[in-house]
């Protein structure tokens, strides 16, 4: 998991190594897995699907699949755009799958950004690869989000207004995303930090917004962090267009009343045994 995703969910920080050792066996190995969680037949009526994730939990990761191969097989043809590649390493996803078509490892390798679990990821670039979808590197690099966070000119000026970036964060959007980054560091939230990092997370979603817009002809899923997902503070309050044109699914270990109003559906799955990251800040004062 990486750093920049803490906001996507609180329990995800650390994984217990036994669990997610067995959890990876499981699904490296899935092609087509079965019980699509029903959303499969309904997919397709949407230009914007957007499907999220606790980024180590296996479970959460084998229904989302089952649901979106259930979909291709009966014809759907979307593009695949994935928080887990960076939007630099577009040219280098192409060119592998130009050298090695079909080799979902020789891809990871040469596009791949670090910090990922990538055998959880194997099952849905191997279904992109089997039925030649586009596969979108969407996600704001590392390097780019810090030099937002610092104030830094990492867009032009053009580009900020292409994004939608020109203007100050809605005031809703930064309180309820003030809410999400103080409670997943657990009530500790650095506030010196907080502008850069509503900056930040604001950028990550406009950028992966712009990436899906060039696609919305043919139909588009995004793969990302529940965060991202989000209707009030996520990648849908920078699609524009057509609210009814977006549908958003998480899948959840557990949803506060609050969050699991913030998405079309909620697909509940079995959490991953870890530590707790906010046991010793329990011990600490505030």
């Amino acid at each position: 998991m990486r750093a920049a995703d803490r906001g996507t969910h609180r329990g995800a920080k650390v994984a217990a190594t036994a669990a997610l050792s067995a959890a990876l066996a499981l699904l490296a190995g899935c092609a087509a897995p079965a019980h699509p969680d029903g959303d499969a037949h309904r997919l397709a009526a949407y230009r914007y699907v957007l499907l999220g994730e606790v980024h180590d939990n296996a479970e959460g990761h084998r229904r989302r699949l089952a649901s979106l191969t259930e979909a291709i097989d009966a014809g759907w043809r979307p593009a695949i755009a994935m928080e887990q590649f960076d939007r630099e390493r577009q040219a280098d996803l192409d060119r592998a799958r130009r050298e090695r078509p079909g080799d979902v490892d020789h891809l990871i390798a040469q596009a791949g950004a670090a910090g990922w679990e990538w055998p959880l990821y194997r099952p849905v670039i191997a279904l992109a690869l089997r039925h030649d979808l586009p596969l979108i590197a969407a996600n704001l690099s590392r390097d780019d989000a810090r030099g937002v966070m610092r104030g830094g000119a990492v867009f032009s000026a053009a580009e900020r207004e292409r994004l939608g970036l020109e203007r100050p964060l809605p005031p809703d959007l930064a309180a309820a995303q003030t809410a999400v980054l103080d409670d997943s560091h657990c009530g500790h939230f650095p506030r010196a930090m907080l502008p850069g990092m509503l900056n930040a997370q604001a950028a990550r979603d406009a950028v992966m917004a712009a990436a899906l817009r060039e696609h919305a002809a043919r139909g588009v899923v995004l793969l990302a962090g529940n965060g991202h997902v989000r209707r009030d503070i996520g990648v849908p309050r920078w699609l524009g267009g057509k609210p009814a044109d977006v549908l958003a699914i998480a899948y959840l270990e557990a949803a506060a009343p609050d969050e699991a109003g913030a998405y079309d559906r909620v697909v509940l799955v079995p959490p991953v045994r870890r530590l707790d990251p906010c046991g010793a800040m329990r011990q600490t004062p505030r």
